[in-house]
């Protein structure tokens, strides 16, 4: 008889013990989590004061131009606007991420052109934009691995040629992969 009330007891302490590894377990996941929105809170904070810099600095930019500037004839996009294209090669996911927020913020500046960027990042899809055409190219050791039979070159030159020819761009900026064009740069 005196087995079953420490029986009983040990697995209320055991259990009691259980509860108490969950409960810390839950508690370190709310700390990860309130730090982890308290760093996107930053980061969307940082991203309006920035986009309200640009949109200033883009109405400073409307007042200084003249009034009449001359018409140079250029192929455009449906938009109205002429394209860019921009060749994104080797670039990281992240990498490829701040190169289209910052396209993006330049466009805010000065949405004087209708921009397409070429990239070989596979996790394009989560860099959708409105303003911003993504265009997919496997990167090298993927098609390697999946068509011998073509050249890679052979595809990125046919890729470039169709992208000229399908949205009339007039004008190509490659993207060097260990120095990716600022803000300031984008605006020249």
């Amino acid at each position: 008889m005196v087995t079953e009330p420490l029986d009983a007891m040990q697995r209320a302490r055991w259990e009691l013990s259980a509860m108490a590894g969950r409960l810390r377990s839950l508690e370190a996941k709310l700390v990860d989590e309130r730090r982890r929105s308290d760093e996107l809170r930053k980061e969307r904070d940082r991203e309006r004061r920035r986009a309200n810099r640009l949109r200033a600095v883009r109405a400073v930019l409307r007042r200084l131009r003249p009034a009449h500037h001359p018409v140079i004839p250029v192929q455009t996009a449906p938009s109205g606007r002429p394209v860019h294209l921009y060749v994104v090669i080797g670039l990281e996911f992240e990498m490829v991420r701040e190169f289209v927020l910052t396209l993006r913020q330049r466009l805010l500046v000065d949405p004087d052109h209708r921009p397409v960027v070429m990239t070989d990042c596979s996790n394009v899809a989560e860099l959708r934009d409105p303003d911003v055409l993504l265009e997919y190219l496997p990167d090298r050791a993927t098609w390697e691995r999946h068509r011998p039979d073509r050249s890679w070159e052979d595809v990125l030159s046919e890729r470039l040629s169709r992208l000229y020819r399908d949205h009339g761009s007039v004008r190509t900026v490659f993207v060097d992969r260990a120095h990716p064009p600022t803000l300031a740069e984008l605006l020249r």
